[in-house]
């Protein structure tokens, strides 16, 4: 650093006078003093920089919406008692007709001939233009009158009038990397979370992968149940005709010994019972692709010269075992077929792509998380030397899901959201979380305003002390509970309690999704899917 040098007060009136000289105007500025400092030549952090380009972007929310729902928060009272009918999960928002069809962009046709340049250049403007749409489309659904009931006020009229934006993946070097999946893959898995499998499969990737081999995984099963997960299985089966569903748990509990004190731990492995029906729907659809296609049959020339765009023997008695001998560098490969089977894994971030693929392993292959699109990369490990799996990075898809939903469905992080207090009421409309969380109102704790005026015996009027619970009074008393205050102000730190009771919404209290009496219920019903999220649960909760 420069040594200051000292100047006298003569000095630096003289420097005043120029400074309000060129102030006034009445003098140019002087040439500015341009110091020589040598350039520090580093080199680029490629690492760095490749992680920020897969990175997930989403819509902000305008600054008019979160300031009206965090008002609409502090202001519109929480219906108590929860009525029966917010146990019951209708179908998609996609399902009514007067709706614009939404879908995922498809990669641009190419050639050989055509130059990297060209191909991306096809590849972003192709882009830029489903944006456009897909963003009409949803702000139109947004601007949509939403008619709330008759027997509500007119605050909650407002809330209910007032509908979040929907997400979905911006980045195109994001939808490249589905891209390549898709096309390296021979079978797809479309993993889905069993706690809401209808929000996990939109109409936007059943439309994408309408011409490919699919297969409906369902994820989670350990969490919902035999009941429920069965249940979902029959309803998938039931709406989607000729649709391949499983069912598969990534985590086991180990065995523990005789001495062994504290909570249950859990490994990476799927019951041998669910791998083997895993399998067998993959060697399915692994005989149909054997198969030639309806056209090439009518036409014997092509029949001749068709080949099937798969490996032809497999050994699935290897894949079936949990430590399958693992791929060699120098396995013979036919140079008339595919050397092995590719199968890729995609699907909506946190339904558990990555912990699959360490249980089908049996040990940790791949990194996983509890936070959404931890996976940022396509990642290819062979499960045999004659099957290849890819792990695809989590997307979400356009769908007409509020904002809400997705969070809670732990589709989008928490950490990236910043409409708190629309989530938490949407929240407290399914779960009275002042109760659960055993909380105190705020205003029980201000101490009684004396009452000095005079009255008149037997007028004096009685004081109302019935409180009503909002969305931001649960978020201070919350906050107040577990001492967490602001650094300056100290004021209860609302923010921070908003993220800590989604977290324990999506973790703990998702089980809700999973209730037995709303599955025997909406399986009775053709309206509905099998998906409770209140109901008998409550009950359940604080017992």
């Amino acid at each position: 650093m420069r040594r200051k040098r000292p100047t006298s007060s003569r000095q630096k009136k003289e420097e005043l006078k120029i400074k309000r000289a060129v102030k006034r105007g009445d003098k140019s500025p002087p040439p500015p003093k341009h110091r020589d400092r040598r350039k520090l030549t580093r080199p680029p952090n490629t690492l760095a920089e490749s992680s920020k380009r897969l990175q997930s972007s989403f819509v902000k929310p305008t600054q008019n919406y979160l300031d009206q729902t965090k008002m609409l928060a502090s202001t519109v009272p929480l219906l108590r008692p929860i009525p029966p009918e917010a146990a019951i999960f209708t179908e998609s928002y996609a399902d009514r007709p007067n709706l614009d069809e939404l879908t995922c962009p498809r990669r641009p046709k190419w050639r050989y001939d055509m130059s990297k340049k060209d191909v991306e250049r096809n590849e972003e403007g192709l882009h830029k233009k489903w944006l456009e749409q897909t963003d009409t489309i949803l702000e139109k659904w947004r601007l949509e009158v939403v008619e709330p009931e008759d027997d509500i006020d007119q605050e909650s009229a407002e809330a209910y009038s007032i509908r979040s934006p929907s997400s979905f993946e911006r980045n195109l070097e994001v939808w490249r990397q589905l891209w390549r999946v898709t096309e390296i893959s021979q079978i797809i898995l479309v993993l889905i979370d069993s706690r809401c499998p209808l929000l996990h499969y939109p109409p936007s990737l059943a439309s994408f992968l309408s011409n490919r081999k699919v297969i409906l995984v369902l994820t989670k099963t350990d969490i919902t149940g035999p009941l429920r997960s069965n249940a979902w299985v029959d309803y998938l089966r039931g709406t989607i005709p000729g649709l391949r569903v499983v069912q598969v748990q990534s985590y086991s509990s180990k065995e523990q010994g005789f001495y062994h004190q504290g909570r249950v731990e859990y490994e990476a492995r799927i019951p041998q019972t669910l791998r083997e029906q895993l399998v067998d729907a993959i060697r399915e659809l692994h005989t149909q692709l054997l198969e030639p296609p309806e056209k090439e049959k009518t036409n014997p020339e092509r029949l001749r010269n068709w080949k099937p765009p798969v490996k032809r023997d497999i050994n699935w008695g290897i894949a079936e075992s949990v430590h399958a001998q693992q791929a060699s560098a120098n396995h013979e490969v036919d140079p008339e077929e595919p050397p092995f089977l590719t199968i890729g894994l995609v699907g909506q971030p946190n339904v558990g792509k990555s912990s699959l693929l360490n249980s089908l392993f049996g040990e940790s292959r791949v990194r996983a998380s509890k936070t959404p699109g931890k996976t940022k990369h396509y990642q290819t490990l062979f499960l045999t030397p004659e099957i290849r799996l890819v792990d695809c990075p989590g997307l979400v898809m356009p769908n007409y899901v509020p904002m809400e939903m997705q969070v809670l469905s732990g589709v989008l992080p928490i950490s990236r959201v910043s409409a708190i207090p629309a989530c938490v009421h949407y929240i407290l409309q399914l779960l009275p979380l002042e109760e659960i969380f055993k909380l105190t109102h705020p205003n029980a704790t201000e101490p009684p305003v004396a009452d000095n005026r005079t009255w008149r015996e037997g007028m004096k009027r009685a004081v109302d002390k019935s409180t009503f619970w909002t969305a931001m009074d649960v978020l201070v008393a919350f906050a107040n509970k577990k001492g967490w205050v602001t650094a300056k102000a100290g004021r209860p730190d609302v923010s921070r309690a908003g993220n800590a009771s989604k977290i324990s919404f999506i973790s703990e209290l998702y089980l809700v999704y999973s209730n037995a009496h709303c599955v025997s219920l909406a399986c009775s019903s053709r309206r509905s899917s099998p998906l409770g999220l209140l109901a008998s649960w409550y009950s359940f909760i604080v017992s």
